[in-house]
């Protein structure tokens, strides 16, 4: 569908399923576009009867571009974010790209929907569950965290990878070899994925959108956000964590962290998962997700009956 305002900003959009059935926003991750969340996810959910909307967040994908916006280097912004004044910096935060997400909704005239958010996104769908509890039916967060400074990190290996400085990559199979190799690092081992299929899922990616400086913006988002405590004891929806063990990224303790400081949480560890959404473990996956509506909806339909 063509773009649509959100929050003031052009954000594009993709619906599945029946106009008419529950809402289920997918909020994706750090430069990751609508595009990388699995299609059997998209067609389970849809099949089930539910209205599927995906989009792109801020400076990713099809979605507008910030260009006018600087974002400091995320190394040394890290370390200047412990000063008052580091929020300032940020050209937006992920409290900004919450309320982005609540505009899809408005856009599309949709009064709430099961929100389900992977790493960032799992990060922007805390803020939305606690600053618009009107509009969360439910609150899925996968493979992400509450960002507190005492959780254990992640592996320095990979950070340096993600944040090393190189020359830019000369050719279009260079860039695709590099983003294969860092969806090595952190995603599952011998994720049941097709090396021909993944690779031109990946080159698709980058033919669809290749914008560096919307990703340093999105950490800066990150960073000046910072802990997200301060919203998870907030949520009062019904919340499921989901979290790879193997995660090598956003290790497990952060989605574990989300689980102890939201009410009632329910937390579902998957063994030997990384940091992804692989074949391997769609069917699981899709079965959690779905489960998890079908019991708010069910807790949903005896309130209003009793």
């Amino acid at each position: 569908m063509p773009l649509i305002k959100a929050n003031g900003i052009d954000i594009e959009v993709e619906t599945h399923g029946p106009k008419d059935g529950p809402a289920v926003l997918l909020i994706m991750g750090l430069a990751a576009q609508l595009t990388f969340w699995p299609r059997g996810m998209i067609e389970r959910l849809a099949g089930e009867g539910y209205r599927v909307i995906a989009f792109d967040n801020r400076d990713i994908g099809l979605s507008e571009k910030l260009h006018a916006k600087r974002a400091p280097k995320p190394a040394a912004f890290a370390v200047l974010s412990r000063l008052p004044f580091a929020r300032a910096l940020a050209p937006y935060t992920l409290e900004d790209m919450a309320e982005d997400a609540v505009g899809v909704l408005d856009a599309l005239g949709v009064e709430a929907a099961h929100v389900v958010g992977v790493s960032m996104g799992g990060m922007i769908g805390q803020i939305l569950a606690a600053d618009h509890p009107d509009r969360a039916k439910s609150l899925t967060a996968i493979m992400t965290s509450t960002n507190a400074a005492s959780l254990p990190k992640a592996n320095p290996k990979i950070v340096k990878e993600i944040f090393a400085v190189r020359t830019r990559p000369r050719t279009r199979d260079e860039l695709i070899d590099r983003t294969i190799g860092l969806w090595g690092l952190i995603g599952t081992r011998d994720s049941g994925a097709d090396p021909a299929e993944f690779r031109e899922r990946i080159a698709a990616s980058i033919d669809r959108c290749t914008y560096p400086a919307g990703i340093r913006r999105q950490i800066a988002a990150i960073i000046a956000t910072g802990e997200l405590r301060r919203y998870a004891r907030r949520i009062e929806k019904s919340t499921l964590v989901i979290h790879g063990s193997a995660d090598p990224l956003v290790p497990m303790q952060g989605g574990l962290d989300i689980a102890a400081h939201v009410k009632d949480a329910r937390a579902e560890i998957i063994e030997d998962m990384g940091h992804d959404l692989p074949p391997k473990f769609l069917d699981r996956l899709n079965d959690l997700l779905i489960g998890h509506f079908r019991s708010v909806e069910a807790d949903a339909a005896r309130d209003a009956a009793a």
